[in-house]
């Protein structure tokens, strides 16, 4: 059984950096997977911000968090990170961990996502 447990978020004011983590764990092989970020704020829809194939390290990033965000992965632990500097009150949202196996596409398309985290919450304030 797959599980994705995201860590992590917090409160900060704008400028400031956060470090989110997402400990995998339940899968059998990570030849073909993708690991992604979304975030959904109140009354939003959820979006896609970075995404990561396990495989070979490629990384796809929203046009919003681009040069601010940076995706990475630590195969040893099974976990996937989320560095967000300059954070924005903007970037405020309940953030998820995903898993797409297998991956599909290298798009932040939500419904290529078969495994989701519980989310961790992210406050900006300005």
């Amino acid at each position: 059984q797959v599980q994705l447990v995201e860590s992590g978020g917090g409160s900060v004011q704008a400028g400031g950096s956060l470090r989110l983590s997402c400990a995998a764990s339940g899968f059998t092989s990570s030849s073909n997977r993708c690991m992604g970020w979304f975030r959904q704020a109140p009354g939003k829809e959820r979006e896609g911000v970075a995404g990561i194939f396990i495989a070979l390290g490629n990384q796809w990033y929203a046009d919003s968090v681009k040069g601010r965000f940076t995706i990475s992965q630590d195969n040893a632990k099974k976990t996937v990170y989320l560095q967000m500097n300059s954070l924005k009150p903007e970037d405020t949202a309940m953030y998820y961990c995903a898993a797409a196996n297998p991956c599909r596409t290298f798009r932040l398309l939500a419904y290529e996502y078969n495994s989701w985290g519980q989310g961790t919450q992210v406050t900006v304030s300005s």
